[in-house]
C-alpha cells in the first residue's frame, strides 16, 4: 500500500474539515449560493477522498472486490478499520456524495446545513481511526 498517497488523502479529508469549520457559515447555506456550493463541494471531495482511502485499504488487504460503496465500508468494518456503526454512517455519507454527483439538482440545503453543523466529526473519526489502525498494523513505519 502506498502509505504516502494514503496519508495525502487523510490530510486532504482533515483539511476539508478544517476548512468547513473555519469558513462555512451554515446559517447562510439556504440563502447564499456561494456558501451552498462551497460546502457541498468540500463535503463531496472529502467523501470521495475517504472512499479512495477505503478502496486502497480494501485492495491492499485483499478483502475482496466490493460490489457497492456500502460494501466497501462494510469490509473495512469487518477488518477492524472502522466500527459497524461507522460503516452505516459511511453508507449515508456516500449516498449524499452520490446525490451531489448524479442528482445535483436535488441537493437539499437543509441536509447540507445539518452535515456542516453536526457531522464533520464523522469525517475526522475516520481519519483518526485509519491512522490508528495503520499504527497498530505497522508501528515501525510511523
Amino acid at each position: 500500500m502506498d502509505r504516502i498517497l494514503l496519508e495525502k488523502h487523510l490530510v486532504y479529508v482533515a483539511d476539508c474539515v478544517r476548512l468547513l469549520r473555519e469558513r462555512a457559515h451554515p446559517n447562510e447555506i439556504a440563502s447564499d449560493p456561494v456558501q451552498f456550493h462551497f460546502v457541498v463541494h468540500v463535503l463531496q471531495t472529502a467523501a470521495q477522498a475517504a472512499q479512495d482511502i477505503a478502496s486502497m485499504i480494501v485492495a491492499h488487504r485483499g478483502l475482496g472486490e466490493p460490489r457497492t460503496n456500502k460494501e466497501l465500508f462494510q469490509r473495512l468494518a469487518q477488518d477492524g478499520w472502522i466500527s459497524a456503526e461507522d460503516a452505516e454512517v459511511w453508507r449515508q455519507i456516500i449516498a449524499f456524495r452520490n446525490i451531489v454527483m448524479h442528482r445535483y439538482l436535488q441537493v437539499d440545503a437543509t441536509i447540507v446545513r445539518h452535515i456542516a453543523e453536526r457531522r464533520t466529526e464523522d469525517l475526522m473519526r475516520f481519519v483518526h481511526r485509519v491512522r490508528e489502525r495503520l499504527q497498530e498494523l505497522d508501528p515501525a513505519s510511523s
